[in-house]
């Protein structure tokens, strides 16, 4: 079980980058009050939380009605993490496309859209808590176990934001880059393991 927690822990901690959102936040909201910030980081953070919930708990009736196995689905979202862990190692990590940015920096509110999806709840966040929730299956307190430390790990995302100014003055964008560079290559290792599981467990099935 405590596996379970620190697996869970350290793989949303990678996959969401609570530092790597610094630089971006304070791109969209870096021009307004502090209260106006503390709410967008407060409404954003509570959004991604519920759309991962939202995956967490629909998402292996959301595969049985499609007919994918979680083992395909392993090998899809470690295949996807893979991409993003090589993206986070060259600083390439773009988590919205070109036309997202432009229109969130039109928007009066952001904190939705494009913070809390897809910036916070992204693809390979709901890939990570789908997988994980599938693995927790074998514990008896698994599903919340999960949910408890994705909820932390959204904690975390929540003081880095509020702290954004203080992260970005003491770090630096060099100090944000080799965070996220680090956490790449944690990633990239994650995404094979993802792979290798779901491979072997579909050869084994066949």
């Amino acid at each position: 079980m405590t596996g379970l927690a620190v697996r869970t822990f350290l793989t949303m901690l990678v996959v969401i980058d609570p530092v790597g959102l610094v630089p971006m936040f304070l791109a969209l909201a870096g021009t307004r009050d502090t209260l106006d910030r503390r709410r967008i980081a407060r409404r954003a953070v509570l959004t991604a939380g519920g759309v991962l919930v939202a995956f967490a708990l629909a998402g292996s009736w959301l595969l049985g009605r499609l007919q994918i196995s979680l083992d395909a689905f392993r090998v899809a979202g470690g295949l996807l993490l893979f991409w993003i862990a090589v993206r986070m190692v060259f600083a390439e990590h773009e988590r919205e496309t070109k036309a997202e940015e432009a229109e969130a920096m039109g928007r009066q509110d952001i904190s939705v859209f494009p913070l809390a999806i897809p910036i916070i709840a992204g693809p390979g966040a709901l890939a990570s808590v789908m997988i994980l929730v599938g693995e927790a299956a074998d514990y008896p307190l698994g599903l919340v176990m999960v949910l408890a430390m994705t909820a932390a790990v959204l904690l975390l995302c929540h003081a880095a934001l509020r702290l954004s100014e203080l992260i970005a003055r003491i770090l630096g964008q060099t100090g944000v880059n080799v965070v996220t560079r680090v956490l790449g290559v944690l990633l990239a290792a994650l995404a094979v393991q993802y792979v290798a599981d779901g491979a072997r467990n579909l050869l084994l099935i066949r």
